[in-house]
C-alpha cells in the first residue's frame, strides 16, 4: 500500500454514513487534548472516534505565551486523534478559559411590531442582539451572550417568551468577554496548526454541556473545574448560567509546591503527584513510605504519603475555600439544590470530592462525561480529565445541528460569531505567517464586574506559607 494510501482522509471524503464530524480542542495550561466526534442523527448520541493528548508547554494560566512550542502541541494531540479515527479534520472548535475573561451585565428592549404581537423567534433575535449593543474596551471581544430572564410588558421572571403576547420585549443578559490578543492567539496558534477554528467557547459552558444534567442546571449546581493553570466556576440554576469565574490557581501550583518543599524538578513532582497523591489526609488506609530517585545522582528520598497529602491538601483547599467565596459573592450560595460538582484532571487526586464536601458542607460528586452523551471508547473517556474537550465536540455537533432545524438548545438563543471579528492566515499563507508571527501582547485586562479575582500575588504568598509551614518536615530528608 502506498504512503499516501495510508494518510487519513478528509472528512469530507470519508464520511461513513455520518451526518456531522467535528474536533474538540482543549488547549490547556499542561496538556492539550483533541477528541474527534460524529453523529449520524440528532437523535442518537454522538460517536468518539478518536482522542489525541500531548503535553503542553506554550501556554500560562489559559493564554498563549509561546506560539511555536503551542502549535508543535496542537498538532501533535490533533495527529493522534485523526490517526485513531481514521479521517482527517479540516475545522476545530476550541475552549477558551483565563483570568481575562470577563463578564458583565446588560439590557435589550424591542417592540413587537407584528398585527397580533405574538413573539416570535425573530423577536429573540432581535432583543438579544440589542442587549449585544454594549459598549466595551477596543481590547476585547464578546464571546457569548447568555439571556437570563425575559419581560414582556413589564412582567419579568420569563424564561421562554415564544408564543406569548406583549407589546414590548425585554432581555436581561450577561456578555462574556475577553482579551482579543489572548482569542487572536489562540487562533493563530491552530492556524498556524494546517487547521481553521471554526467556533471559540467559554470552557466552563463546555465542561458543563459534558458532565451536567438538566435535572442539576434547573434546581441549581456549582461547576468547578480544577485544570492545570486555572480553576474555572460556572453556577447555573433554571437551566442557565448565572455566573462565571476564573481563579488562577490550579493544579500546576500543586506540582510547584511539591517541587518547591520536596526539593524535586518538575518532571519528578508531577510523577509522584500522580502516583502517591492524595488531596484529604482522613481517607488514607495506608500511610506506607515510597522512594524518589536524588538529583545528579544523590541518595533517594523516603517520603511517607501522608507527608506528601500535607502538601496537596493545604493548597486544594485553598483552592476549594477561594471558589467557596466566589460563590458567596454571586449570591447563588442559598440555590444550589444540587450541590457541587468538581471535575477536571487534578479532581483524580484521592480524597479531592472528600475534601471538597468537608469545605463546602453540602453535597460534592465528580464530574466525569455522562455516557448518555456519547458511545465509542467509553470506559477511556468517562474520565474529569477529558470534561471540556468533551463538551467542545458535543458543542461541535450539537449546537451547530440546532441552529440548521432553528431550534434553540436548552431554550436559549445562543449566539457565537466571534470568529467572524477574528482575521486568521488562510491555510496556503500558513509557512509565510509562521516566518512573519510574532505574538500578540495584551494589554491590562479590565476588572470582571462579577466578583474580585484572586491575584497571582496572593496565591503566591499563600504557596509561601504552605511551603514554609511543611518545609520543616522534610528538613532531615
Amino acid at each position: 500500500m502506498d504512503q499516501e494510501d495510508q494518510q487519513p482522509k478528509l472528512f469530507s471524503e470519508m464520511r461513513d454514513g455520518y451526518q456531522k464530524v467535528t474536533l474538540g480542542l482543549d488547549i490547556g495550561t499542561t496538556k492539550v487534548i483533541a477528541i474527534i466526534g460524529a453523529i449520524e442523527h440528532p437523535d442518537k448520541p454522538m460517536k468518539i472516534l478518536g482522542i489525541g493528548q500531548s503535553v503542553s508547554e506554550g501556554l500560562n494560566r489559559g493564554v498563549v505565551v509561546n506560539i511555536n512550542k503551542t502549535v508543535n502541541t496542537i498538532k501533535a494531540a490533533i495527529r493522534e486523534a485523526e490517526i485513531q479515527a481514521g479521517l482527517k479534520v479540516n475545522e476545530v472548535v476550541c475552549g477558551i478559559a483565563g483570568d481575562h475573561i470577563s463578564v458583565e451585565p446588560n439590557h435589550g428592549i424591542v417592540t413587537i411590531s407584528n398585527p397580533n404581537h405574538e413573539i416570535k423567534r425573530d423577536d429573540i433575535g432581535r432583543v438579544i442582539l440589542d442587549a449585544r449593543k454594549m459598549a466595551i474596551k477596543p481590547d476585547r471581544k464578546i464571546l457569548h451572550v447568555l439571556p437570563q430572564d425575559y419581560i414582556i410588558d413589564g412582567q419579568d421572571g420569563i424564561t421562554d417568551p415564544i408564543g406569548m403576547s406583549g407589546v414590548r420585549l425585554e432581555a436581561n443578559v450577561q456578555i462574556i468577554t475577553g482579551m482579543e490578543t489572548a482569542i487572536q492567539n489562540i487562533v493563530q496558534s491552530v492556524n498556524l496548526a494546517g487547521y481553521r477554528v471554526k467556533n471559540i467557547v467559554l470552557e466552563p459552558l463546555a465542561s458543563a454541556r459534558a458532565v451536567l444534567s438538566e435535572d442539576e442546571k434547573e434546581v441549581g449546581v456549582a461547576l468547578i473545574d480544577i485544570g492545570g493553570g486555572t480553576t474555572d466556576l460556572a453556577i447555573f440554576h433554571d437551566h442557565v448560567m448565572r455566573f462565571t469565574s476564573v481563579i488562577g490557581i490550579a493544579g500546576k501550583m500543586v506540582t510547584d509546591d511539591i517541587r518547591k518543599v520536596i526539593g524535586i524538578v518538575s518532571n519528578e513532582a508531577e510523577r509522584i503527584k500522580r502516583e502517591y497523591g492524595c488531596a484529604y489526609e482522613k481517607v488514607i488506609r495506608n500511610n506506607y513510605v515510597f522512594q524518589i530517585p536524588g538529583i545528579g545522582g544523590g541518595e533517594p528520598k523516603e517520603i511517607k504519603k501522608s507527608d506528601l497529602c500535607g502538601i496537596i491538601q493545604d493548597r486544594m483547599r485553598e483552592i476549594f475555600e477561594i471558589t467557596g467565596q466566589e460563590i458567596l459573592n454571586s449570591g447563588m450560595a442559598s440555590k444550589l439544590g444540587a450541590g457541587v460538582v468538581i471535575t477536571g484532571g487534578t479532581t483524580l487526586l484521592e480524597g479531592s470530592e472528600q475534601l471538597a464536601s468537608d469545605v463546602y458542607g453540602i453535597p460534592v460528586r465528580i464530574g466525569n462525561p455522562y455516557s448518555s452523551n456519547f458511545e465509542g471508547m467509553n470506559k477511556q473517556i468517562e474520565n474529569p480529565l477529558y470534561s471540556t474537550a468533551i463538551g467542545l465536540t458535543l458543542y461541535g455537533i450539537y449546537d451547530d445541528m440546532f441552529k440548521e432545524q432553528k431550534v434553540d438548545l436548552d431554550n436559549k438563543y445562543y449566539e457565537n460569531d466571534i470568529m467572524q471579528n477574528v482575521v486568521v492566515d488562510e491555510p496556503e499563507d500558513i509557512k509565510q505567517a509562521e516566518k512573519n508571527t510574532k505574538i500578540l501582547k495584551p494589554t491590562k485586562p479590565s476588572k470582571p464586574v462579577k466578583a474580585p479575582k484572586p491575584q497571582k500575588e496572593e496565591g503566591e504568598a499563600m504557596g509561601q506559607k504552605i511551603i514554609d509551614k511543611l518545609g520543616k518536615v522534610f528538613e532531615k530528608l
